[in-house]
Protein backbone atom coordinates (compact mmCIF):
# COMPACT_ATOMS: atom_id res chain seq x y z
CA UNK A 1 0.00 0.00 0.00
CA UNK A 2 0.75 3.44 -0.60
CA UNK A 3 0.33 6.95 1.72
CA UNK A 4 -2.94 7.51 -0.95
CA UNK A 5 -5.93 8.11 0.45
CA UNK A 6 -9.67 7.37 -1.67
CA UNK A 7 -12.32 9.95 -1.38
CA UNK A 8 -15.96 8.67 -1.24
CA UNK A 9 -18.19 10.69 -2.93
CA UNK A 10 -19.86 12.18 0.29
CA UNK A 11 -16.46 13.63 1.14
CA UNK A 12 -16.06 15.02 -1.94
CA UNK A 13 -19.99 16.68 -2.32
CA UNK A 14 -19.69 17.76 1.35
CA UNK A 15 -16.30 19.65 0.25
CA UNK A 16 -18.32 22.09 -2.06
CA UNK A 17 -21.70 22.03 -0.17
CA UNK A 18 -21.38 24.80 2.03
CA UNK A 19 -24.61 24.38 3.31
CA UNK A 20 -23.27 21.36 5.14
CA UNK A 21 -21.81 23.38 7.83
CA UNK A 22 -19.09 21.75 9.66
CA UNK A 23 -18.97 18.82 7.35
CA UNK A 24 -18.22 21.16 4.76
CA UNK A 25 -15.44 22.60 6.14
CA UNK A 26 -13.90 19.41 7.78
CA UNK A 27 -14.38 18.14 4.14
CA UNK A 28 -12.82 21.43 2.22
CA UNK A 29 -9.83 21.12 4.72
CA UNK A 30 -9.53 17.48 4.06
CA UNK A 31 -9.47 17.79 0.39
CA UNK A 32 -7.24 21.01 0.21
CA UNK A 33 -4.29 18.62 2.63
CA UNK A 34 -4.84 16.22 -0.41
CA UNK A 35 -4.48 18.70 -3.19
CA UNK A 36 -1.22 19.71 -1.26
CA UNK A 37 0.33 16.25 -0.50
CA UNK A 38 -0.76 15.04 -3.82
CA UNK A 39 -1.95 11.94 -2.21
CA UNK A 40 -5.84 12.22 -3.40
CA UNK A 41 -7.12 9.59 -5.71
CA UNK A 42 -10.54 9.21 -7.20
CA UNK A 43 -12.60 6.76 -9.03
CA UNK A 44 -14.73 7.23 -12.14
CA UNK A 45 -17.79 5.90 -10.16
CA UNK A 46 -16.96 8.78 -7.39
CA UNK A 47 -17.29 11.37 -10.37
CA UNK A 48 -20.84 10.02 -11.65
CA UNK A 49 -22.03 10.21 -8.67
CA UNK A 50 -20.64 13.91 -7.31
CA UNK A 51 -21.73 15.26 -11.10
CA UNK A 52 -25.22 14.33 -10.26
CA UNK A 53 -25.55 14.75 -6.75
CA UNK A 54 -24.48 18.38 -6.91
CA UNK A 55 -26.44 18.95 -9.97
CA UNK A 56 -29.74 17.91 -9.20
CA UNK A 57 -29.95 16.78 -5.42
CA UNK A 58 -28.31 19.26 -3.19
CA UNK A 59 -30.58 21.91 -2.09
CA UNK A 60 -28.55 24.75 -3.72
CA UNK A 61 -27.42 22.47 -6.61
CA UNK A 62 -24.32 23.92 -8.85
CA UNK A 63 -24.81 24.45 -12.36
CA UNK A 64 -24.00 22.04 -14.85
CA UNK A 65 -20.90 23.63 -16.09
CA UNK A 66 -19.40 24.29 -12.62
CA UNK A 67 -19.55 21.10 -11.73
CA UNK A 68 -17.63 20.17 -15.01
CA UNK A 69 -15.17 22.34 -13.79
CA UNK A 70 -14.63 21.36 -10.33
CA UNK A 71 -14.09 17.52 -12.38
CA UNK A 72 -11.85 18.35 -14.72
CA UNK A 73 -9.44 19.84 -12.32
CA UNK A 74 -9.67 16.38 -10.23
CA UNK A 75 -8.12 14.84 -13.39
CA UNK A 76 -4.73 15.69 -12.33
CA UNK A 77 -5.25 12.98 -9.24
CA UNK A 78 -5.23 9.36 -9.89
CA UNK A 79 -8.54 8.45 -11.35
CA UNK A 80 -9.24 5.01 -10.95
CA UNK A 81 -11.50 3.82 -13.82
CA UNK A 82 -13.51 0.97 -12.93
CA UNK A 83 -12.93 -2.49 -15.08
CA UNK A 84 -15.05 -4.76 -15.56
CA UNK A 85 -13.38 -7.20 -13.59
CA UNK A 86 -13.42 -4.65 -11.06
CA UNK A 87 -17.28 -4.86 -11.03
CA UNK A 88 -17.45 -8.61 -10.59
CA UNK A 89 -15.04 -7.84 -8.20
CA UNK A 90 -16.80 -5.43 -6.18
CA UNK A 91 -20.07 -8.25 -6.27
CA UNK A 92 -17.57 -10.33 -4.22
CA UNK A 93 -16.35 -7.86 -1.85
CA UNK A 94 -19.94 -6.57 -1.42
CA UNK A 95 -20.95 -10.08 -0.32
CA UNK A 96 -17.87 -10.87 1.33
CA UNK A 97 -18.31 -7.91 3.99
CA UNK A 98 -21.97 -7.73 3.58
CA UNK A 99 -22.18 -4.17 1.79
CA UNK A 100 -24.26 -2.43 -0.67
CA UNK A 101 -22.55 -2.89 -3.94
CA UNK A 102 -21.70 0.65 -4.67
CA UNK A 103 -19.88 0.58 -1.32
CA UNK A 104 -18.07 -2.90 -2.74
CA UNK A 105 -16.89 -0.73 -5.54
CA UNK A 106 -15.90 1.79 -4.05
CA UNK A 107 -13.54 -0.23 -1.54
CA UNK A 108 -12.59 -2.14 -4.59
CA UNK A 109 -11.54 0.83 -6.69
CA UNK A 110 -9.12 1.63 -3.26
CA UNK A 111 -7.98 -1.35 -3.33
CA UNK A 112 -7.01 -1.00 -6.47
CA UNK A 113 -5.25 1.63 -6.58
CA UNK A 114 -3.11 0.94 -3.71
CA UNK A 115 -4.47 3.10 -1.15
CA UNK A 116 -4.09 3.17 2.53
CA UNK A 117 -7.07 5.27 3.23
CA UNK A 118 -10.46 5.36 2.18
CA UNK A 119 -11.95 8.69 3.37
CA UNK A 120 -15.75 7.69 3.82
CA UNK A 121 -18.45 8.47 6.32
CA UNK A 122 -20.53 5.27 5.39
CA UNK A 123 -18.50 2.79 6.72
CA UNK A 124 -16.84 1.23 9.78
CA UNK A 125 -13.88 3.67 10.97
CA UNK A 126 -11.26 2.06 11.68
CA UNK A 127 -12.23 -1.18 10.18
CA UNK A 128 -9.84 -2.34 7.31
CA UNK A 129 -11.51 -3.84 4.01
CA UNK A 130 -9.48 -5.65 1.51
CA UNK A 131 -6.27 -3.81 3.20
CA UNK A 132 -7.70 -0.67 3.29
CA UNK A 133 -8.58 1.66 6.30
CA UNK A 134 -12.06 3.01 6.84
CA UNK A 135 -11.16 6.50 7.77
CA UNK A 136 -14.24 8.78 8.54
CA UNK A 137 -12.38 11.77 8.65
CA UNK A 138 -15.47 13.59 10.70
CA UNK A 139 -15.01 11.83 13.49
CA UNK A 140 -13.28 13.47 16.45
Amino acid sequence: MSDRAFVDTNILIYAYDRDAGEKHDRAADVIRDLWRTGRGVLSTQVMQEFYVNVTAKMPAPLAAATARAILSRYLAWRVEAITPEQAIEASEVAERYRLSYWDGLIVTSAAHARCEHLLTEDLNHGQLIEGVRITNPFRD
